[in-house]
């Protein structure tokens, strides 16, 4: 296991640096970017004949790590916690009701409209799967990931308000997106069909008792911040409530990213204004800052390197465009469209929706619940799929966003 860590650090350090040398593309994009290079010249190499003991050997190593255990049980609270850390909470607030809806009722309706929409569709290409794995698929490519979008926003100087609300719906909608996962193949698994007041009363059972949860956490942390003033202690506090604070949500069946992010939201803002010193708040902050770059860098660089291990069906490229389709048309029904015809409501600049819609990228937790599933027809069509967007939506969607927001939301400003 040590062994495959210092693999995984030495190697993203690598990309990371060759990213920052050369190629100057955002971090998680860039080395996501030099990875899948890679993978795809040791399987080019292979195919002649070349550098099979090496192309074997990285697919080796991919096999001995569990992705989705990796992600899921380990990277996702120390992600969600600081991205949560660093939201001004006051900001968050005053859109609370736009987040909550993009957050829970887009979600849930872009499952069902994926899941509706690709069972209907599939056949069209030579696939056939049920309605029950379609749905799965919903609930697993739903979610957004805000990580590699919003320093391209910033640069491109996205206003203030669709930042707000496009971070705010990923940290949210991520817990949402896990629990519909959970439901769907619970039921997948069984057989049974769980009655509509069951499947809301499980689904509001997790959301709520994870924001309980995370309310419990942030509060305890909290208390303990003010009650003293050695940074590095406090430092290990915050890590503590993390990584218990996870574990506990799991043995007590409530949504763990749910309770990451109001753990966050609270010691990031109450916390650090009210029970940390300007030494303490520079400590905390750089620390978490640092966890979530390496992080984030080592999850891209999986993520380009997993494809060595994906095994593309033949006929399946027909169903990925089709899938890629169908996902953005999701997103554009159950948030840009939304957006664009209530800007009154959502408090947006024109052209919002727009952004929404195509800065709604897919990441790391999308593969690690495809990654899950258990081995079958439904997962080797269902892997494959949720790659390929998540590669087209972090390296096309992604480098592309920046011109989006220039054209659709700061030329009208300008222009007005």
């Amino acid at each position: 296991m040590l062994d495959t860590a210092a693999i995984c650090l030495v190697v993203t350090a690598l990309l990371a640096y060759l990213n920052q040398r050369f190629i100057r593309l955002p971090t998680a994009i860039g080395v996501m970017a030099a990875a899948l290079a890679l993978s795809l010249a040791l399987l080019g190499l292979d195919a002649v004949g070349l550098l099979e003991n090496v192309r074997s050997y990285e697919e080796s190593l991919l096999r001995s790590i569990d992705f989705s255990d990796v992600l899921l049980q380990g990277m996702l609270s120390l992600l969600l916690f600081a991205g949560a850390l660093h939201v001004d909470l006051s900001r968050l607030r005053s859109y609370r009701w736009q987040i909550l809806g993009l957050a829970v009722v887009g979600t849930v309706l872009s499952t069902l409209v994926v899941g509706f929409a690709l069972w209907l569709a599939l056949p069209w290409v030579g696939l056939s799967l049920g309605l029950l794995p379609c749905l799965l698929f919903g609930a697993l490519i739903s979610p957004t990931d805000p990580i590699a979008v919003l320093g391209i926003l910033r640069s491109a100087g996205a206003p203030e308000d669709v930042e707000i609300v496009i971070a705010g719906e990923s940290l949210f909608n991520d817990g949402v997106g896990v629990v519909l996962f959970a439901l769907l193949l619970g039921m997948l698994a069984s057989g049974d069909t769980p009655s509509l007041a069951g499947a809301a009363t499980l689904l509001l059972r997790e959301a709520v008792g994870g924001v309980l949860l995370g309310l419990a956490l942030g509060y305890a942390t909290f208390r303990l911040l003010r009650s003293i003033d050695q940074y590095q202690v406090e430092v290990l506090l915050t890590l503590a409530a993390v990584v218990g604070g996870y574990a506990l949500a799991g043995h007590l069946h409530v949504s763990g990213p749910l309770a990451m992010v109001v753990a966050g939201l609270l010691i990031g803002n109450h916390g650090r204004a009210l029970a940390m010193s300007d030494v303490t708040r520079h400590h905390v902050d750089l620390f978490w800052e640092l966890v979530d770059e390496i992080l984030n860098a080592v999850l891209f660089v999986l993520i380009g390197l997993e494809v060595v291990v994906i095994r593309f069906a033949d006929g399946l490229a027909g169903a990925v465009v089709l899938a890629l389709a169908v996902v953005l048309g999701a997103r554009w029904l159950t948030v840009g469209l939304p957006v664009t015809l209530w800007p009154s409501g959502f408090r947006l600049p024109r052209g919002a929706g727009h952004v929404l819609t195509w800065g709604g990228l897919r990441g790391g937790i999308s593969v690690a619940l495809a990654l899950s599933l258990p081995e079958g027809t439904v997962r080797e069509v269902l892997v494959p799929l949720t790659y390929s967007i998540v590669v087209f939506s972090v390296l096309v969607q992604g480098l592309t966003i920046g011109r989006v927001v220039r054209e659709t939301v700061c030329k009208p400003a300008l222009a007005d």
